[in-house]
């Protein structure tokens, strides 16, 4: 099997995104070990490496960042919740991927976390960078 771009680039989404998951940093924080995971219409969506190119759709509402207390002993009320919004990623379902982000210019990707695969439509979008 050979190495094209679109395999490299597909494996270096998949390693950031299980990197990410597990860890974001190692400041020493409890918060830096979170994933960058929120929620939005009962989904999880899990963020995707910051060099996918996508088109920006239509405002879909407010995403609610995971609280994340792996450090254990804090009472939920204490955990801090961030809310951000999130907007439409043309021609993928919000089923599949949504942008969040405090504004239109700054908004990330992120895909629904569904074990370790990506979504098809996002893999294609991530192809295409």
């Amino acid at each position: 099997m050979s190495w094209t771009g679109r395999s490299a680039g597909f494996l270096a989404t998949a390693m950031v995104m299980s990197v990410a998951a597990c860890t974001a940093g190692g400041g020493g924080g409890g918060e830096d070990s979170c994933a960058n995971l929120y929620t939005y219409q009962d989904r999880s969506y899990l963020d995707v490496t910051p060099n996918v190119k996508f088109t920006l759709g239509n405002k879909l509402g407010v995403a609610t960042q995971t609280p994340c207390d792996d450090t254990g002993g804090r009472d939920k009320s204490e955990v801090p919740v961030a809310s951000e919004t999130a907007y439409e990623v043309d021609g993928i379902s919000p089923e599949f991927a949504i942008a969040i982000g405090d504004t239109p210019k700054t908004a990330t990707l992120f895909t629904v976390r569904s074990g370790k695969d990506i979504p098809s439509e996002v893999k294609k979008l991530i192809d295409g960078s």
